[in-house]
């Protein structure tokens, strides 16, 4: 496999800022996609939004944004992620940007590029800000408007979740790289194969660079075991930077770390829950043994999906109910 095709697999001019399309009407069509294009200063990014047939505009819900991986689209995702099911099932908004062959020729979204690392910058600003575009459209609860990605879907989700803490309440990560892991090409395909040299010091620097908006933001990983991509240590490299980032950014000194195992599917799974005590886990880590690079509990009707394994769907979803953004 080529080094792009390892990129692809991994994650696979200023413009006027358009105004924003005007308010859903009351009668907006639910349970169904509603595609959308969101513009600012960086360009412009399509996107694929699900209403479930139980949206209420007098009521508001929970979004998730979700990032999809290289060679992807929102619709390959939702297929693989099972998102619009769940949407459906349990009343939630569902927000999949699209990453253009025209920024990236695998589709990749940019987290190895300095240029799309920081607020105000490049995609992160047009992830962030179509997502406060629905959040005004649509009736949307400011406190549970979550983030996900797999692979460079949860490494730009790391970026943008550290450039917008006041937007997101949380992040899950699916076979990524920790956040700032690369800041070019060639550092990024070093990052796949040998993790970040050091997490802890990413950590730290995540925390500084949230500003006036620091806060722990409650972190979801999972990795394959088996990730022949993003190898394995990625993930634990994430878990250890977001460790590090909450420990700065929220005050937290000691986590404690309670480990559980199972069986699903015929994959052996570990879970860690970092600094929960008697509430919910503030970091979750996940190591699926036998998964490598795909979705696990997925659909295959998606690609880099697997079957087999933990619902990594259902999971993140449970970890995003447990957390919604506290008023400062």
């Amino acid at each position: 496999m080529t080094a792009m095709m390892g990129l692809a697999a991994c994650t696979q001019a200023a413009r006027q800022t358009a105004p924003s399309p005007a308010p859903a009407p009351a009668t907006q069509p639910a349970g169904s996609w509603v595609p959308g294009t969101f513009a600012n200063e960086a360009g412009s990014r399509d996107y694929q939004l699900y209403v479930p047939g139980s949206y209420d505009p007098a009521r508001r819900q929970m979004l998730v944004v979700l990032l999809h991986g290289c060679t992807q689209d929102p619709m390959d995702l939702a297929r693989g992620t099972r998102i619009a099911e769940h949407a459906e099932r349990e009343g939630f908004l569902a927000l999949l940007p699209a990453q253009p062959q025209s920024a990236n020729a695998m589709k990749c979204w940019s987290w190895f590029d300095q240029r799309h690392q920081a607020r105000g910058a490049g995609e992160p600003s047009l992830i962030a800000g179509a997502t406060m575009d629905i959040t005004r459209r649509y009736s949307i609860d400011p406190a549970r408007i979550h983030l996900a990605g797999i692979s460079a879907g949860g490494a730009m989700a790391s970026l943008v979740a550290v450039a917008y803490p006041d937007v997101f309440a949380s992040v899950a990560l699916h076979s990524s790289p920790a956040w700032r892991a690369a800041t070019d090409l060639a550092g990024a395909m070093r990052t796949m194969t040998n993790g970040s040299p050091d997490a802890d010091s990413l950590g730290a620097l995540a925390a500084v660079a949230m500003g006036a908006h620091a806060r722990a933001i409650p972190a979801f990983v999972l990795h394959g075991g088996s990730d022949a991509v993003v190898k394995p240590a990625n993930g634990r490299d994430a878990v250890r930077q977001w460790l590090a980032t909450n420990g700065r950014a929220g005050g937290i000194t000691a986590m404690q770390a309670l480990e559980s195992s199972g069986e699903s599917g015929g994959y052996h799974w570990t879970r860690v829950c970092h600094g929960g005590g008697s509430g919910p886990c503030v970091v979750e880590e996940w190591t699926v043994a036998e998964l490598g690079h795909a979705w696990s509990g997925g659909s295959s009707a998606g690609t880099f999906t697997d079957e087999r394994g933990p619902d990594a769907t259902a999971e993140m979803l449970r970890f995003f109910r447990e957390h919604p953004r506290q008023a400062r």
